[in-house]
Parts: structure tokens; sequence; C-alpha cells
């Protein structure tokens, strides 16, 4: 299936930039957030004028892929079943300046995007676009093919939606590296050596290679293990 309409849900700026890489790839992007319609729709207007300023339920219901750009404390104030059926981009991070005490957002023994593929049992789940910083996003977007193309990771336990998500990734500008295991999003979280790594997929796959001689590699194992 090839998307041709977005819905990002969260205004802010990882949601802002991603909006206007998708306008610039011809998609029609539709955008929600915590305050009214009509206020983001003033953001909306003067930084990614084309986007449609909406609520949820417009969003969801006008949408062939979904992208969380929330921070990640919040993700439960969203209904299992407004998600259901709808392939879902995980681009959410646990941050504490945003999300407090860790404890209080996330169990300790499962990665974060598992936790929101187990919140949103009836959706599928693919983790990108949560390991490059909200500038570099905007910023390194290069057509394909172009020198020193920038590299993101792409994850989840379903090939086909992985594989479809992936070439969202790409025409957003960016490589896609694949893998086929939501646990493996662990690699991009916070203190792990991808995160905040603006990275070609040359660079971007050695750090993967090497990656099990660090401590997350343990953490990694663990996941898939438990």
């Amino acid at each position: 299936m090839a998307f041709k309409r977005i819905g990002i849900i969260g205004a802010g700026k990882v949601g802002i930039v991603l909006a206007g890489l998708a306008l610039n790839a011809g998609y029609e992007v539709r955008i929600s957030g915590s305050g009214s319609v009509k206020k983001i729709a003033l953001t909306i207007d003067t930084l990614v004028p084309g986007a449609i300023a909406t609520e949820n339920a417009d969003l969801v219901a006008n949408s062939d892929l979904i992208i969380l750009a929330i921070p990640l404390s919040r993700y439960k104030n969203i209904s299992p079943e407004l998600l259901k059926d709808k392939l879902v981009v995980d681009a959410m991070n646990y941050w504490w300046e945003t999300d407090g005490i860790r404890e209080e957002v996330l169990a300790p023994d499962s990665t974060s995007s598992e936790q929101v593929q187990e919140y949103f049992k009836d959706s599928t789940i693919v983790k990108t676009f949560n390991h490059m910083g909200y500038h570099n996003l905007q910023e390194e977007a290069k057509p394909k093919g172009a020198p020193n193309r920038k590299s993101l990771f792409v994850t989840g336990d379903n090939p086909e939606a992985v594989d479809q998500v992936a070439e969202f990734v790409d025409s957003m500008g960016f490589d896609p590296i694949v893998h086929y295991n939501l646990a493996d999003g662990i690699m991009t979280e916070p203190g792990s050596p991808l995160f905040g790594a603006s990275l070609t997929a040359s660079e971007l796959n050695e750090v993967i290679k090497n990656f099990d001689q660090t401590e997350f590699g343990k953490q990694i194992e663990a996941a898939k293990d438990k």
C-alpha cells in the first residue's frame, strides 16, 4: 500500500518538522495536538502552511499512516480503540525533562516501543524518526542517491509494515536501516550510541554491528529473551 495521507499526533518540534518533510515529499498532512484546533492552526499556518490542523478522530479517519510525535508519558492519553487496525509510527522516546521519573512512565522489563505496542494491542507499531534530533531531520533530508545521505533506523515485529514504513522514510529523505524486531528499538533510545547520531547508512550499520559489545547490547538480548 502506498501512503498518500499522513496523520501526525503531536504539534511540537518533532511533529512540525515531520509535517514539513511529508509536505515536501508530496503527502497530504494532518496534525493534531493537545491545544485547540484553532490554536494549532495558527502555528501550522506559520510553520508548515499546507498541513491541516484537526482533532485526533478526524486525523485518524483520514490518514493512511499515523505518527505519534508526543511526549512518551502522554501516549496513554490516546484511546487504544482510536488507533485500532492502524499502522502507527512510534517517534517517541522517554526524556526525563518532559516525562518525569522513568519508573512512573515505563515498566523496567521491556523497551518503550514494546510497551506502546502492548497498549495499542490492535495496532501495528513501527519505531523510527526517534534517534535523530529534529534539527538534523529538518536540515539533512536529501533525495535518494545523494552523497552522504543520512540514515534512519526502522524496526518492528511486522515485516510487511516495517517495509512500508521504510519506503516512507526513504521518501522523506533518509536511507532506512531495517530490523524486524521491535525490541531492537532500544538501540535508538537515550543513552545508546545511536541516540542523537546523524549518520550515513554505512556508519549506522557499523554502530549496530558493534552494539553487542555495549551494555545496551546486553539489554537488547535481555529484552528479546524475556
